[in-house]
């Protein structure tokens, strides 16, 4: 499967790839104070999975449900809230090659994958080291992304790999703006936190 970068969306270089972090402009809702993963970013529009905000659920719940039977040392790890679409559609992130059926590449080092049988493979301790496992996704239609970036919703940088896998969900939005050399708490409009 290609993994080449789409560089014609709107005349303008493809995110995939790219960390969106929401600004304050995203007052409330899904999307406040949202980290997200760009999977795809075309002339069509946007996919990603948000990385920051956690279910009630966990890996060990989710392959109870769908029956799949995990040996002792599966690691119990929270799904995420990838997004507000298919919210019943589990995806699985992960570094490495695109090898599971209904696996793409996004980039040289990541894949997206949305079958059943590579869960089978971490339940089973035979599937990819590192991973994410959420639950829905992030869209926008063609131009939707940038007219939002445009109003100054997101900013953007490259996504680090470090941050998206081995950082704390709490912590990872922060990360993300230093990335940028930004403290996201700073850019909050609220004045403090309950």
């Amino acid at each position: 499967m290609p993994t080449e970068i789409n560089n014609d969306a709107h005349n303008s270089p493809s995110l995939r790839g790219h960390f969106l972090i929401a600004t304050p402009v995203i007052g409330s809702g899904f999307f406040n104070r949202s980290l997200t993963y760009l999977c795809d970013h075309n002339a069509e529009g946007a996919m990603g999975i948000v990385v920051n905000q956690s279910l009630k659920i966990s890996l060990s719940d989710m392959l109870a449900h769908l029956d799949i039977e995990a040996i002792p040392e599966c690691p119990d790890t929270p799904i995420l809230a990838g997004g507000p679409v298919a919210t019943d559609h589990g995806f699985v992130l992960h570094r490495g090659d695109p090898g599971w059926e209904g696996s793409q590449a996004v980039t040289e080092a990541v894949s997206l994958t949305g079958s059943r049988d590579i869960l089978c493979a971490i339940a089973a301790g035979n599937g990819p080291k590192e991973y994410l496992v959420a639950l829905g996704y992030a869209g926008w239609a063609a131009g939707q992304l940038e007219a939002e970036m445009a109003e100054n919703s997101w900013l953007t940088v490259p996504a680090h790999l470090d941050i998206l896998f081995s950082s704390a969900i709490e912590d990872r939005l922060a990360a993300a703006g230093r990335q940028l050399g930004i403290d996201v708490d700073l850019l909050s409009a609220e004045a403090g936190h309950a």
